[in-house]
């Protein structure tokens, strides 16, 4: 017989996890591995559980369906080919949901069928039932105020919502959701107070609080504020920034114009927030909800690829963006990731390709050479990533702010071309434009403490760095890194094992920690921190002189490494 385990990555613990308890029933996991056949269904739910532990959450649901064709009656069975349908995106999610009535999940699947039907009094219902603790005890708000507004009971919804909207933890999601159904209902002046409270909440817009707020100023008549609020968003996203035209001439259009896309809305603002945490599983479970109710929302299918190419699931990421549309204001974001992820399967042309189109359709943007530049360093041709750099530099006239980072990775291409000269100069403008770029900072005063050069100056900005990344173990390694070279020997110490300490399988931080250990008289640990710098994959150069230094019976003395963030 198949004898069940605990799920190791908890990916479909996911909807037990809504509650708040799934780590308290791992005995329930268990119950059913006495009924289950060795015959048939055995090879298929293993070959479910292994695509599984590898986030392959389609094969998951191939494997789990039939061993559940086998076997349909087993009850834990069913919840493990339901969790992977939903994941994958699998039709066969919703039969499968109507025999789990108090999973929370086929709850969720469930009342958006009805949403979708029209019958508001039964998805009213549903979301009634969700547990009221855990991930649900936020999302459940939202979702019935919507179900309310969806059945025409404005005051009703409202007053669902209105117990959050004074110091809840989001409160800036409940006073931009309330915001919305005040402007479907068509009460402009609360609607006006309750967006600009969410704006004062959010404290800089995201991707849709700036759509969101952007479109009701436009429509209010105020299109210069409207611009203002793509414009904050764009700088505090670069990333959005070719897309800004696109999105300044869809701003007089409505956003969330039904109470589905309200509840489409409610499933993205949790899954965002779950998704910067660490709950990727959970985040792409809401996504999909998403998605299943507004399938035209391209700011669910960004963030969910997102969440799919950083837990390894690069195909699938692909395959979530496919669908946008050519008219779609976020298609050329789209595209840029696209290409990302074409380089991350290996896909090099490809990736080339769609670079090029989106270089010579948006000749004013330098996003597409700055990617394709991108693209050239990790090959290895750091003149040509210059030439391209320079190429994407040209055609901001006028660099501000939110430019830093062109000069920055074109500093970073001249430096590993050996052009210091070059690198230092976009180093230095790249901190004139942007004096607190810890990046930057650490970049620049890392390297001329090597050279032995601007020795204080240098020390301050990595230290700077290190107050605004306080967590990283790069920039800390810096510190400790320079603070060797200057003598402070406990000092460097001190840092360099905080900073291995956050990134234990880096080489770098842990070869300079055994310099530190080496300089201290502590030659044990000295050489036992090398070896281990030894098998973490250290640059060949590197991996030449941590050999050396094991070899020679006394060390000799520190000799500086390039720290590159």
């Amino acid at each position: 017989m198949v004898q069940y385990q605990p799920i190791p990555r908890a990916a479909l613990l996911a909807f037990s996890l809504l509650t708040g308890c799934a780590a308290a029933q791992p005995d329930a996991l268990n119950a059913g591995a006495a009924s289950r056949p060795v015959a048939g269904a055995s090879g298929a739910f293993l070959v479910g559980r292994y695509a599984l532990n590898r986030t392959d959450f389609a094969a998951a649901s191939d494997g789990f369906l039939k061993a559940l064709a086998v076997d349909p009656h087993d009850a834990d069975l069913q919840q493990e080919a339901f969790g992977a349908a939903v994941l994958s995106g699998r039709p066969e999610a919703l039969a499968l949901a109507q025999k789990l009535p108090s999973n929370p999940a086929a709850i969720l699947l469930l009342a958006d069928q009805d949403v979708r039907s029209g019958h508001w009094a039964d998805a009213q219902a549903r979301f009634g039932a969700l547990p009221s603790q855990g991930v649900t005890q936020l999302l459940a708000p939202l979702l019935m105020a919507w179900a309310e507004q969806g059945a025409g009971a404005t005051d009703q919804a409202l007053a669902t919502l209105h117990p959050y909207l004074d110091g809840a933890r989001y409160r800036g999601v409940f006073d931009l959701h309330a915001a919305l159904i005040n402007d479907q209902a068509g009460r402009q002046a609360e609607a006006a107070r309750l967006y600009r409270q969410a704006v004062v909440d959010y404290g800089s817009p995201n991707l849709r609080l700036g759509m969101i707020v952007a479109s009701w100023q436009s429509r209010g008549g105020h299109p210069a504020e409207a611009r203002a609020t793509i414009r904050a968003m764009v700088d505090g996203s670069p990333d959005l920034a070719i897309a800004e035209p696109a999105l300044q001439a869809d701003a007089t259009q409505i956003q969330d114009a039904k109470a589905s896309d309200g509840i489409a809305e409610s499933y993205l603002a949790l899954a965002a927030a779950l998704q910067r945490g660490d709950a990727p599983d959970f985040a792409l479970l809401l996504l999909r909800l998403a998605l299943d109710m507004k399938p035209d929302f391209t700011s669910a299918r960004l963030l969910a690829a997102d969440v799919q190419s950083a837990s390894g699931q690069t195909s699938g990421a692909l395959a979530t963006l496919a669908p946008v549309r050519s008219d779609d204001p976020l298609v050329a974001v789209v595209r840029l990731r696209q290409a990302r992820l074409d380089e991350k399967l290996g896909n090099t042309a490809d990736a080339r390709r769609i670079l090029e189109q989106l270089a010579a359709e948006y000749p004013s943007r330098p996003e597409p050479l700055a990617q394709l530049a991108e693209m050239q360093m990790n090959d290895g041709r750091y003149a040509d990533a210059t030439a391209t750099f320079s190429r994407a530099i040209a055609r901001v006239p006028q660099p501000g702010r939110s430019n830093w980072v062109l000069f920055y990775q074109r500093g970073t291409a001249y430096d590993r071309a050996h052009d210091w000269p070059r690198a230092e100069a976009d180093f230095l403008h790249a901190l004139a434009l942007s004096p607190d770029q810890p990046y930057v900072l650490n970049y620049l005063g890392y390297a001329w403490a090597e050279q032995g050069r601007n020795l204080t100056r240098a020390r301050e900005m990595i230290e700077r760095a290190v107050v605004l990344r306080p967590n990283d173990g790069a920039i800390m390694d810096s510190l400790g890194w320079v603070l060797l070279l200057q003598g402070d020997r406990e000092g460097a110490i001190r840092w360099l094992e905080r900073a291995v300490e956050l990134t234990p399988e880096d080489s770098t931080a842990n070869g300079h920690l055994g310099d530190a250990y080496d300089a201290a008289g502590r030659r044990l640990e000295a050489q036992t921190q090398w070896r281990r710098a030894l098998i973490l994959n250290p640059e060949p150069q590197d991996a030449a002189k941590l050999q050396a230094k094991l070899a020679r019976a006394v060390p000799a003395p520190v000799q500086a490494e390039r720290r590159v963030e």
